[in-house]
């Protein structure tokens, strides 16, 4: 019997075994991974530097690009390099560094996309209130809970995942180390308690997402009782594109891990894994800044100061 002790490193699932495949594999998300720095970096200095843009909506969409930088940057220069390298391995201490972060970046996202929706609720529902309920004090306690909420979840989760025995040898069937790849390396029994776990943090998930359809539903009722087309407008342009975050976050998440067994397979999986860990941090900035006219100009700003300096 193999024991976690053992264990000194994971074969991650290569992406192509011929080298020219590994090559185009590694400018491929070379790419995407330098646009998702681009494109957030952005949006960082946009919010940092121009005071118009000093406002709750705009302080959260901040701690978005935050999370994005930091969960792209989690999996993907690790993947890029085995792939430039013609390597599997991380080693067990790598590999639960990923699971801890992957896990710390993606809890807080989805906390802070529920802070995000009671945002655009209080801002659309409940306009007079606005200010007493969404101030500075208000935002940076919203915004350190949803950062909190995601660290306790990822202490909770790594701790258990790697205290658990090892059964089945050392290779991941994913290009990263992620929870329910190492449950399948796992003892039989051992595991549960990792199982325990995952459905209580699934419990908290789907307590979000359902506040976030309520909330929804309750904006969207606000706004085309709105008399005024200028007003809608704004409206929507200020909430469909955390409505399409949204959708992208947890729909690729979902259909990850809740897809039937019979359609599961390693290629499957990993096309499922890219769409929701490497995706949604590349293409977030561009949904939020395509309805946006403020944002856009500003980031445009931006550009154009860094290419004349």
């Amino acid at each position: 019997m193999l024991n976690i002790s053992s264990v000194n490193e994971f074969l991650l699932l290569a992406f192509a075994d011929t080298r020219e495949l590994q090559l185009l594999h590694f400018g491929l998300f070379l790419g995407i991974y330098l646009a998702a720095l681009l494109g957030n970096g952005l949006i960082l200095t946009a919010v940092a530097c121009d005071h118009r843009l000093h406002t709750p909506m705009y302080f959260f969409l901040l701690n978005l690009a935050l999370l994005d930088l930091g969960s792209i940057s989690t999996t993907l220069p690790k993947a890029m390099a085995n792939a430039l390298w013609d390597t599997r391995a991380i080693s067990y201490e790598g590999c639960a560094a990923q699971v801890f972060f992957a896990v710390f970046l993606v809890g807080s996202e989805f906390s802070l996309l529920t802070v995000m929706a009671y945002d655009r609720y209080v801002a659309i529902c409940k306009p007079l209130h606005y200010g007493s309920l969404v101030g500075s004090r208000a935002c940076a306690q919203m915004a350190a809970a949803a950062w909190g909420s995601g660290f306790l979840s990822a202490v909770l989760h790594t701790a258990t995942t790697f205290s658990l025995p090892l059964c089945q040898g050392n290779a991941v069937d994913q290009f990263f180390c992620e929870i329910p790849q190492i449950l399948k390396l796992s003892c039989s029994d051992a595991y549960l308690r990792e199982v325990g776990a995952l459905v209580f943090s699934v419990s908290l998930v789907f307590g979000c997402f359902l506040y976030i359809v309520l909330s929804y539903v309750q904006i969207f009722r606000a706004v085309l009782r709105m008399p005024s087309e200028q007003g809608r407008h704004k409206a929507f342009s200020t909430c469909l594109p955390h409505l399409a975050v949204v959708f992208l976050f947890i729909s690729n998440i979902m259909f990850a891990h809740l897809k039937p067994p019979s359609i599961s397979s390693p290629s499957l999986d990993l096309v499922v894994a890219v769409l929701y860990v490497v995706v949604p941090p590349a293409v977030n900035p561009l949904i939020y800044s395509m309805r946006n006219q403020e944002l856009k100009a500003i980031m445009k700003k931006v550009i154009l100061v860094v290419i004349y300096t």
